[in-house]
């Protein structure tokens, strides 16, 4: 999540300005994140390893506790991107600097920043198997987002009051869980029960007007949905993304959000 990582940066530069840096050694990960974080950077570093490498070891020096997601050639010249828990930093090919904040294209008026943080979301996204979410389509969507939910969100709750409305719209709605409270608070094990019930759809809306659901447990996909909100920087429930990868805000009326992912799919569309 972007906020400790800023809190973290924050703080390692401030201690150094009065005390020796301290055991700075990186805290355990999971064994699949190293891994991951490997075919990422593998994957999207098409130039200076050398630099890449680099990159990594500086971020990991400075937010040990953070796993880095992947590291890139940036659109800065001189300059590596790397992602870490949805925040994008730019470190010097040398590894003496350290930006955070967006980089913006002037004479394309576009926001740099963003477009490689929907790249590195859309990899996530469509590494998570569709039938390993709860989906409320209508039979030809012209638009799908994913939306991260919690159970007992008000504006999660709102954006399923009015699903229909979506699916008329032509939007095909795909849910992801992320309890806000962790792994082991009620929204928590409210997520695991409407997974494992019979009839998800539907116990995913009882659960949503705040009926019972009874509590049941199973093999389910709860705390790898969480783990992917944390890896592409979700804070707040509903978080939305469009095909792309592009967080489009919270909660949206359904012919706002239409008029959104058509403006979206056009600019797509123009830019070829």
């Amino acid at each position: 999540m972007s906020r400790p990582v800023v809190a973290a940066l924050v703080g390692v530069f401030s201690l150094a300005a009065c005390a020796a840096e301290g055991d700075r050694s990186p805290q355990p990960a999971s064994a699949d994140a190293p891994a991951a974080a490997a075919r990422t950077t593998q994957a999207r570093t098409g130039g200076d390893a050398d630099a890449a490498a680099r990159a990594r070891t500086v971020v990991e020096g400075l937010v040990p506790q953070v796993p880095v997601d992947s590291v890139a050639d940036a659109a800065l010249p001189g300059f590596q991107e790397v992602m870490i828990a949805g925040q994008l930093l730019y470190v010097s090919n040398d590894g003496k600097y350290l930006i955070q904040g967006s980089v913006l294209d002037v004479e394309a008026r576009r926001d740099l920043t963003e477009a490689s943080k929907a790249v590195v979301r859309r990899e996530v996204l469509s590494g998570m198997d569709r039938d390993r979410r709860i989906v409320f389509a209508p039979e030809n969507p012209v638009h799908t987002v994913t939306v991260f939910t919690d159970i007992e969100c008000g504006y999660c709750r709102q954006l399923h009051r009015e699903i229909e409305a979506y699916n008329a719209q032509g939007i095909a709605v795909e849910y992801l869980f992320f309890p806000r409270s962790g792994l082991d608070g009620e929204a928590y094990r409210e997520a695991v029960s409407v997974w494992c019930a019979d009839d998800r759809r539907a116990a995913m809306t009882a659960a949503k007007a705040g009926r019972p659901v009874p509590e049941r447990t199973c093999e389910n996909p709860v705390a790898d949905d969480f783990a992917a909100g944390q890896r592409i920087g979700v804070e707040g429930t509903p978080a939305i993304f469009n095909e792309d990868g592009r967080q489009i805000g919270g909660y949206i009326p359904p012919v706002q959000m239409r008029q959104r992912l058509d403006a979206l799919a056009a600019s797509r569309d123009s830019a070829g």
